[in-house]
């Protein structure tokens, strides 16, 4: 999440919808852009909990289709894993910034495939159920603007319009997608399980499977 008093922004970023790139985006172009003190996924609700005076501010953020974005997700914490967590079979130390990963990371190091992280990940880690929509409502109220992954630069061109910024590109940060198509990783009960839990998703923005 980014704050710009100056340009009476609110960016809620949603985990793994290209907000790593636009995070870096507009801290490069915006001088006053902030953060709270909470985390960078906050929900919208918190975000105006915190600071209610900042509830006129125009909003946006950018969601992706649950498969696909369950699967990144997978991606980057088993790519962590392989290079510095327990699967890179180096000594579990602190070495300062992403290489100590996180709480959710080392726990979903503990799973043996991307099957199990669906599966028993979506039971006992509430935060990998939580669908989208949920991080972009408030109380009487949702975010402005609500982009897509996957028209992410016409989308980021958009809210930077809105906001009265020139349109900037954009950095690729944490590309992690493994090779092949994100449908490759499903079974027909990892595929039901996503439905089912980010059918919230699905109903909003017409996401499917096919």
């Amino acid at each position: 999440m980014l704050i710009s008093d100056h340009h009476r922004f609110v960016f809620i970023h949603v985990p793994k919808t290209g907000g790593d790139s636009i995070d870096k985006m507009l801290r490069a172009h915006v001088p006053d852009v902030r953060k709270q003190k909470m985390t960078r996924h906050a929900p919208y609700g918190d975000i105006l909990a915190l600071e209610p005076d900042i509830a006129d501010y125009w909003s946006f953020a950018m969601v992706r289709n649950p498969w696909a974005r369950m699967v990144s997700w997978w991606s980057m914490i088993d790519k962590w894993n392989h290079a510095w967590g327990p699967a890179s079979g180096k000594p579990q130390i602190k070495r300062g910034g992403m290489k100590d990963g996180n709480k959710m990371w080392r726990r979903v190091a503990e799973f043996a495939d991307f099957e199990e992280f669906i599966l028993r990940g979506t039971d006992e880690i509430p935060r990998l159920a939580m669908p989208q929509i949920d991080y972009l409502l408030a109380p009487g109220r949702r975010v402005d603007f609500i982009g897509r992954t996957e028209s992410l630069a016409a989308d980021v061109a958009h809210a930077l319009q809105e906001i009265g910024l020139p349109e900037a590109p954009l950095p690729h940060r944490n590309k992690s997608l493994s090779t092949g198509h994100w449908r490759d990783h499903y079974t027909p009960v990892t595929r039901d399980r996503i439905a089912r839990i980010y059918a919230p998703d699905c109903e909003e923005w017409g996401y499917t499977y096919d």
